[in-house]
């Protein structure tokens, strides 16, 4: 029984991969905080859960839309009531935000949030923001969140890699999908093919990067087979674009 409740706590501990400190790293991450930590794990973190605005909530998301054009009054109704919000209203409007596309008031929650006292690096919630981001085209804002989750020392996992990185290329944004695409080869987690399948899938329209993709995609998997659509395929596509467009 000792023994069992000893496996227990391991496994119900927080997975730290620790990294040996490098003088020619760019961030100098120590901590790497995956997404099967206490703090992101799917059963228990608050960015998966569904998210449901109470009326305080519906209140302060109105507010802050009508207000955005108001610089002072806006700092003002940041203090005086999105920072008495409960956590699951910041957090319910922070998503409608992302899901309505609206960049400055998600990046100005997203502000907020990180200052709570209950706030815990969670790889969810920079996923989601660097989503509607790339959805976006905002360069900028997509840097500086990108800078701090690596200071914070989050990690995403493999599929996750893959689904920014395509989310950045669908987005037209293919030299910061390929910035993802390098950090995803320096990744301490185990390369899986889903995920280059789905950069692969992205890079159509780029072939150069495409074939850079491809030939690490060969190296790791070599016993895989990639699908290289026809060479007219693009030909086609583009003659039936300007049929519909005349």
């Amino acid at each position: 029984m000792w023994r069992q409740g000893q496996n227990l706590l391991r496994r119900a501990s927080p997975r730290l991969i620790v990294l040996p400190h490098s003088s020619n790293s760019s961030f100098g991450i120590r901590q790497i905080i995956t997404g099967s930590s206490s703090s992101s794990s799917p059963s228990v973190s608050i960015w998966r859960r569904k998210k449901e605005m109470g009326k305080e909530g519906l209140m302060v998301a109105k507010e802050l839309k009508r207000l955005q054009s108001n610089p002072i009054r806006f700092e003002r109704f940041i203090k005086s009531h999105v920072s008495r919000l409960l956590k699951s209203d910041l957090v319910a409007v922070l998503a409608e935000f992302q899901r309505q596309d609206l960049v400055y008031l998600s990046m100005r929650l997203y502000e907020v949030v990180r200052k709570e006292i209950w706030y815990r690096p969670d790889m969810f919630f920079y996923r989601d923001m660097l989503f509607m981001l790339a959805r976006n085209k905002s360069v900028d804002e997509a840097k500086k969140v990108w800078d701090d989750l690596k200071k914070e020392g989050v990690l995403f996992d493999q599929h996750t890699f893959g689904d920014l990185v395509r989310a950045f290329l669908d987005g037209g944004l293919p030299s910061e999908a390929m910035h993802i695409y390098d950090e995803m080869r320096r990744s301490p987690d185990p390369p899986m093919s889903l995920p280059y399948r789905v950069i692969l899938k992205g890079l159509l329209i780029y072939p150069e990067l495409r074939e850079k993709v491809k030939d690490d995609f060969l190296e790791l998997f070599p016993d895989i087979v990639v699908y290289d659509p026809p060479e007219d395929l693009f030909d086609e596509e583009e003659w039936r674009k300007e049929s519909e467009d005349d």
